[in-house]
């Protein structure tokens, strides 16, 4: 009999036609977070710090938290700080900007602190399980894409977030710099590189893992997995009524009732916001972009490169496609992954349903939805492209990194799906928004987080941003500043044009984090950024 029930529950929901009765009881909660990645755990742990008399449960579907977007394997080119990533220095007009850069740069550092604030404490420990020194290049060839690369280079001297860049398109210092990278390289091919050492590898599925085993040491902390959000309503007093099914238990609804509620769902984000019914949701829309990589764990492959090297995108790619070469610690294992290369399916989560997209369009987005598609065709023929290679054509994309590579050192994995942001626009009726986005209800019980790269890099910051507008009293509150600049040092201040200041945020964090950092001779520091000598071509 309880089986027939059972199934019976999962055909009605599956059909939605449960009327979400919460046969296991219902909970009430201060803030409820709904997935178990990298934003989520940030929130709850900043949560944690400042209001540790709150009650905060976490639900996650997978039997494990970061599972998708924040596993290691599932998101490459980890360490966004626009030391290498060219696509956030676009040239406009000859001019290279690089307001982007300095604003993602200035962001990961705040992680950077958060982080190092946490191993102190003991909430984060063993650093090297989740972070390590990991020089970023830039790396391109042909005379166009050499003369941008200098004038990045050029441009980025004039911030002190990126002084101790070199540039160089001398091929004997770039092959010190990246061996692999060019043994076997036509020997007449133009070729310029710029390296950084002061970049990072990071491992956002181990922080997650140890932020949530912090959490869940606080009896006020609730983690629930193999649960998945069926509805979302809102309380006569405000509060909001999440309908949970157990999905390790016939799919038996219960419910949750909480003050606050952050969806930080990943791809699944844009649904769940959408069941809410606030006003705010209706402006978006969303596209699925996945993505594979070649990977090579042969260590004597892996030990010919030790760098995060960054190329141009293809025309129409979408920054998530940006090509790149990267040294990964995975798993306690040094690997190297290559790619990515775009896939598609309808699916907002790896381990979605083909019905997402679907699922998500609604009468008030599918014509931002067909506006966009219409005004991007470029990025529309890149997908199809992507979509038509053969094993061959991969490898041969990696031999423009590494021109001696073999493809029995390589097998092909498939990374996380990314939902790109779609946009209402009152002038062109929808566009593409990059990066990630913040959306809060008017009364700032509900925010979520839509969007991709960087992303988990700088979680920390995002987070803090997320704060201001759900909790606006409090966050402007003594007691919160006072906590929040404990734990990120330089909150409410710019490092960039302040060199004394990021050179102890940089050294601070570095000895913390047990990286490797070389602070600038005092001479040296009070210098204006110049180029290098090898600026002019060889």
């Amino acid at each position: 009999m309880r089986k027939s029930a059972l199934l019976l529950t999962r055909c009605m929901n599956a059909l939605g036609l449960s009327k979400h009765t919460a046969t296991g009881g219902e909970k009430d909660v201060d803030v409820l977070l709904i997935g178990g990645g990298i934003m989520s755990a940030t929130l709850g742990t900043y949560l944690q710090e400042l209001e540790p008399g709150w009650t905060i449960e976490m639900v996650e579907r997978q039997d494990k938290v970061a599972e998708e977007s924040s596993n290691g394997w599932n998101n490459a080119g980890t360490g966004h700080s626009a030391l290498a990533e060219m696509n956030y220095t676009p040239e406009k007009q000859g001019v290279v900007d690089i307001t982007k850069a300095i604003e993602i740069n200035e962001a990961f550092q705040i992680s950077r602190q958060f982080w190092a604030s946490l191993v102190q404490k003991g909430t984060l420990h063993t650093p090297r399980s989740f972070i390590n020194t990991t020089p970023h290049m830039s790396f391109v060839w042909g005379d166009d894409n050499v003369n941008f690369l200098r004038k990045r280079y050029a441009a980025l001297q004039k911030s002190t977030l990126f002084r101790g860049m070199e540039y160089s398109e001398d091929r004997a210092q770039i092959a010190k710099w990246a061996p692999a990278m060019m043994q076997g390289r036509d020997p007449q091919q133009k070729v310029a590189a710029t390296r950084i050492t002061i970049g990072t590898d990071v491992n956002f599925g181990e922080i997650t893992r140890q932020l949530v085993a912090s959490l869940v040491k606080s009896p006020r902390f609730r983690l629930r997995t193999r649960h998945e959000v069926r509805d979302i309503q809102r309380n006569a007093d405000g509060s909001w009524k999440i309908f949970l099914a157990d999905l390790a238990n016939g799919d038996a609804l219960s419910a949750i009732n909480a003050k606050y509620l952050f969806i930080g769902a990943g791809g699944a984000a844009l649904p769940l916001l959408q069941k809410t019914g606030i006003p705010e949701a209706k402006a978006y829309a969303g596209f699925p972009v996945g993505g594979s990589f070649l990977v090579s764990e042969n260590p004597e492959v892996v030990k010919r490169h030790l760098a995060k090297v960054y190329g141009k995108a293809s025309v129409g790619a979408p920054p998530m496609s940006v090509p790149h070469l990267d040294t990964r610690v995975l798993d306690g294992k040094q690997v190297l992954l290559f790619g990515p290369f775009a896939t598609f399916s309808t699916k907002f989560l790896k381990h979605g349903s083909l019905l997402d997209m679907f699922r998500s369009i609604t009468p008030g987005n599918l014509m931002p939805m067909v506006r966009v598609g219409l005004d991007n065709f470029n990025l529309v023929k890149y997908l199809v492209s992507q979509l038509m290679l053969t094993d061959d054509d991969r490898h041969a994309a990696l031999q423009a990194y590494f021109p001696e590579a073999q493809k029995a050192d390589w097998r092909l994995v498939q990374a996380g799906q990314r939902v790109q942001i779609i946009k209402k626009d009152a002038e062109k009726g929808g566009v593409l928004r990059l990066g990630t986005e913040v959306i809060a209800s008017q009364d700032g019980t509900v925010t979520a987080l839509l969007g991709a790269s960087p992303g988990a890099s700088t979680a920390a910051p995002i987070m803090l941003n997320l704060l201001q507008k759900a909790f606006r009293d409090k966050f402007a509150s003594p007691e919160w500043q006072a906590k929040i600049k404990e734990l990120v040092p330089s909150w409410g201040q710019k490092l960039n044009g302040n060199i004394s200041a990021t050179e102890h945020e940089l050294a601070e964090t570095s000895r913390i984090l047990q990286l490797d950092y070389t602070p600038m001779t005092p001479a040296a520091a009070n210098d204006e950024p110049t180029q290098t000598a090898d600026v002019v071509g060889k």
